[in-house]
């Protein structure tokens, strides 16, 4: 056994190349011809293999260093003194993707095994993650077979970025007393529902600058058509939830004012706007609170939507509703009008730019063609992403709401 150097051989015309990727360990086991650094130039990256099988003694490069022709790589304890001259090694195209020979398959499980990961992507995507101050290793690829484009730095940074904020303005308070000195505690875990979704709440708050706006709308004539209704053959009375007076209207304002059933793509400083109208339920369920999405309202009649009311709710507190059923939505209303409460601050339901909370409908004494009635009043809490609605907007809304729920639009949208 003889300890031996690996030398970076002939790469073309280049000097003073980058090492970007140290692909081995000292104390590793190595075949000859198994790469063991990754150099790249302005315009092209190679894998630099092994000229000896044995043993890593000691690795003279780090990540980061500028090498030439000749300079030493690492020390390796081989049982030959003599190894093949190098061949000169070919550079790869900017475009395409380093692929990695068979016989380092050991290697990268090797690497796997201390947590690291290689990443395919062009020397202009690396040298653009470096300029950001990112390690590629850390950055999640979206193309094929994981290789990371510009987007996925962009991305990465934004979040890092945004994390840093959050974290910064984050006061941790330490409560200066535990809460078992004062008395008998029980602790629990937090239901699953409560934990996957309370990440999402939080985003939704603190990214999103909302803005919320009360309205009282008067349902008397609503109500009354409701209570009316029976079926023509049977003569008997039909069970139809106020909510679902709701939604239409709710689709009727969305078709009026666009901004509502629509997302926003900040990134590419964008506004996605939506032409179907997927209504998301808030669904109280004994596991926490859903928000499965009831599809195509605007292509449902009143009675139809108290049909997949109830089938989506069924599902929800049976744990049986596909995952799927809780995105792709248009705009959610979270109605606790079956509890009581008037009026509340709803959170939005990201991506979505708006949410209709509902509250417990009530009488209320008004004054009415200059003849003092009773009405039945209905409190509305309207949150909405103050980037793409503004006040005068969604004040408008409103007011249509209102009107599609009143006297003259009752009928048509139980049609």
């Amino acid at each position: 056994m003889s300890e031996q150097k690996v030398l970076i051989p002939n790469i073309g015309d280049f000097k003073e190349v980058e090492i970007i990727e140290v692909l081995v360990k000292e104390g590793q086991e190595i075949k000859k011809g198994e790469s063991i650094v990754t150099l790249e130039s302005d315009k092209s990256s190679v894998e630099v293999p092994s000229s000896y099988g044995g043993k890593i003694k000691k690795i003279n490069v780090k990540i980061g260093h500028k090498v030439s022709e000749g300079d030493t790589i690492l020390f390796i304890e081989s049982s030959k003194d003599v190894a093949e001259k190098p061949k000169n090694i070919e550079k790869t195209k900017s475009s395409e993707i380093i692929a990695f020979p068979k016989s380092n398959e050991k290697n990268m499980e090797h690497l796997k095994s201390q947590n690291e990961t290689v990443k395919s992507a062009s020397p202009q995507i690396r040298k653009f993650a470096r300029e950001l101050g990112a390690n590629i290793s850390d950055i999640p690829g979206s193309q094929r077979s994981g290789r990371v484009d510009k987007n996925d730095v962009k991305n990465f940074i934004k979040n890092k970025i945004n994390n840093e904020h959050i974290q910064k303005t984050k006061k941790i308070i330490k409560d200066e007393y535990e809460h078992h000195e004062f008395g008998k505690i029980e602790i629990k875990d937090i239901p699953r529902v409560k934990r996957l979704s309370g990440p999402h709440l939080e985003r939704s708050w603190t990214e999103i600058p909302h803005v919320t706006q009360h309205e009282e709308i008067d349902i008397t004539e609503m109500e009354d058509f409701r209570n009316s209704l029976t079926d023509l053959y049977t003569g008997e009375k039909i069970s139809v939830t106020p909510l679902a007076f709701v939604m239409k209207a709710l689709v009727n304002a969305m078709k009026m004012y666009p901004n509502f059933n629509a997302s926003l793509d900040s990134e590419n400083e964008k506004i996605i706007y939506k032409e179907y109208f997927h209504i998301g339920i808030a669904v109280d369920t004994p596991h926490g609170l859903m928000v499965p999405k009831i599809r195509n309202v605007d292509k449902l009649s009143i009675k139809q939507i108290g049909v997949e009311l109830k089938k989506v709710s069924s599902l929800c507190r049976e744990l049986k509703i596909d995952k799927k059923e809780f995105f792709g939505g248009s705009m959610t209303i979270s109605s606790l009008g079956g509890i009581g409460g008037t009026f509340f601050t709803p959170i939005i339901n990201y991506p979505e730019v708006a949410i209709l909370g509902i509250g417990k409908s009530y009488d209320k004494v008004v004054d009415k063609h200059g003849k003092m009635t009773s009405r039945k009043i209905l409190p509305v809490s309207l949150s909405y992403d103050h980037r793409i609605i503004d006040g005068a907007e969604g004040a408008r809304f409103c007011v249509h709401l209102s009107e599609s729920l009143g006297k003259d639009f009752a009928f048509k949208l139980a049609v």
